[in-house]
């Protein structure tokens, strides 16, 4: 495993150099860049902007360009964000914590939630309880994240409830250590779901889609046919095979933690790098934009790589040379 582990990582390597040198390429044929929005500053002289784009090579044609910021990656310098004044490294530093966290709590509320629901409404094949929540599948998987989040946006407007947006409360510092946590996780309720709702569905039907298949097997009629318990031929035997493919989908969200809560932190005010990379691509924030794909890309890389380890981990028939 060890070596199959290695072996991956050096494979890697060159996929993530074609990605981004895709991305800074096609970053360098959109027309313009930041600075033509300097230009229309009449603070902002000429010769400054001169500066700084001979001080980041940004004056050199597109290849070698791009063989600096390779150069000064080497030194994990992803370069300057001039949209915000400060370096990309920072940027992503105090943004990624907080998609972290949106993106943590979306998943644990999907699979702890998706896994058990889905063995149900296999064991309740075609009963009243399995027909329900096909129903409410279909309803999640069917409406698009951004209007669930403004209506559940609209609904907490009613009521008072919950908050409309944000990560903190205005009075976020004078609260208790315990209050904060509270505070946090009111703010952490709607962006949760709306990010959860629609995987949860999709989730749910697939786990039961496997978890009926593994029942039809010959193996689980013979356990049942040696008077096994239903709870252990279900809970033990079925589960262990029909879970394998979920494995697989975990991997790959696990590289949906930096794009797939974009839009919702947008829509709800959270401030994480979803809104931020927005910024970039409109503000043709070349080194913010790169910095950002490159963590998306490091994440699909990693998420394979996890995938595949826990299918050898959970099924032992799985081995990697």
């Amino acid at each position: 495993m060890g070596t199959y582990i290695i072996r991956r990582i050096f494979i890697s390597i060159p996929l993530l150099l074609a990605m981004t040198f895709v991305t800074f390429m096609v970053m360098q044929l959109a027309p313009g860049n930041y600075f033509d929005t300097l230009r229309m500053n009449p603070q902002i002289s000429e010769e400054t902007i001169e500066k700084y784009e001979a001080k980041y090579h940004l004056d050199q044609p597109a290849i070698i360009q791009y063989g600096y910021w390779l150069k000064n990656l080497l030194r994990f310098d992803l370069g300057y964000s001039f949209a915000t004044m400060s370096p990309v490294t920072e940027v992503i530093k105090k943004r990624l914590f907080n998609t972290f966290i949106l993106s943590l709590a979306a998943m644990l509320f999907t699979w702890l939630i998706a896994i058990p629901l889905g063995i149900y409404c296999a064991v309740q094949q075609n009963r009243l309880s399995d027909r329900f929540f096909a129903g409410v599948s279909f309803i999640g998987i069917s409406i698009p994240n951004f209007f669930f989040a403004l209506l559940l946006l609209y609904l907490a407007s009613l009521s008072g409830i919950l908050p409309l947006g944000g990560m903190y409360s205005a009075n976020y510092e004078a609260l208790s250590g315990v209050a904060k946590f509270f505070d946090l996780l009111r703010h952490l309720i709607i962006p949760t779901l709306v990010i959860g709702a629609g995987a949860l569905a999709g989730l749910q039907r697939i786990m039961r889609g496997n978890m009926l298949e593994v029942l039809r097997a010959q193996y689980i009629t013979t356990a049942r046919a040696k008077g096994l318990s239903e709870r252990r031929v279900i809970y033990v035997h079925a589960l262990r095979n029909a879970v394998n493919p979920m494995i697989t989908i975990f991997g790959y969200s696990l590289s949906g933690l930096l794009s797939g809560a974009a839009l919702t932190e947008i829509i709800t005010g959270w401030p994480g790098l979803g809104s931020i990379m927005l910024q970039a691509v409109r503000s043709q924030d070349l080194f913010l934009v790169m910095g950002s794909m490159l963590m998306g890309g490091l994440l699909l890389v990693a998420g394979n790589l996890v995938a595949d380890i826990l299918l050898a981990w959970s099924d032992p028939r799985i081995q990697y040379k």
